[in-house]
């Protein structure tokens, strides 16, 4: 059968629509993809990558799409409408994250013949120490589905991160945002996004610039294992 292309494109369209929908009811009830309430907030889930700390795709992530609750999706998107008037936006490196993963990253890290990332992302931490110094949990609040990992980047056609003094998910006391061995633009950077989360309801970590959790999260006392999918 013949199909004109805009009648190739609507039905592409209306396939990817039908797919998404089935994949949402899939998902527990009070979770949602995030690209279906803040289509314009970049994804970047680096775990379904080998980008990573590990230099390999995590366990339980099979697809590279942001997982949130209901409550921290809306109040993502309301930060979104915020920056996009001055040309900014969020891009999002992590989110939902399943219980087996957090257990795959505790296995990483007891393995100590692994450290190919270790000049990118802990090039001051002995691999040994990242579980007693706190980098790595066996619990983590991604698992509860209101926290996420976030940073500030340009909507030009670069779409350029804003420097915030580290990479995500940097082990260091330098990620700390309140770290004074940084620039003083670098730590501006921070507070525009510390400010803007803050304000939409979400708590920052102390350790890292890019970690916030919904204040008042739906399941404080779950930690879900679904797969990212």
């Amino acid at each position: 059968m013949y199909l004109n292309p805009c009648s190739r494109i609507f039905l592409y369209c209306a396939l990817s629509l039908l797919a998404l929908a089935v994949r949402a009811a899939e998902l527990p009830e009070g979770f949602v993809y995030l690209g279906t309430v803040a289509p314009s907030i970049r994804q970047d889930i680096r775990y379904y990558s080998s980008d990573n700390f590990m230099g390999q795709r995590v366990e339980g992530y099979e697809n590279p799409v942001c997982i949130l609750t209901t409550a921290a999706a809306g109040a993502l998107n309301r930060v979104q409408n915020e920056l996009r008037p001055f040309g900014l936006g969020l891009k999002i490196f992590d989110a939902y994250r399943p219980q087996r993963a957090v257990d795959d990253f505790v296995a990483w890290a007891g393995d100590l013949s692994r450290q190919e990332m270790k000049s990118r992302y802990y090039p001051d931490v002995r691999k040994e120490d990242l579980l007693q110094r706190g980098y790595i949990a066996a619990r983590s609040g991604h698992t509860r589905g209101s926290t996420v990992d976030v940073t500030i980047i340009s909507l030009d056609g670069a779409r350029e991160q804003l420097d915030m003094g580290t990479p995500w998910d940097f082990f260091s006391p330098l990620s700390w945002p309140a770290s004074a061995a940084v620039t003083p633009g670098q730590r501006a950077h921070r507070l525009l996004l510390r400010t803007l989360m803050t304000t939409h309801g979400f708590i920052p970590l102390q350790e890292e610039w890019w970690h916030f959790t919904l204040k008042g999260e739906q399941f404080p006392n779950t930690y879900f294992d679904f797969p990212v999918r």
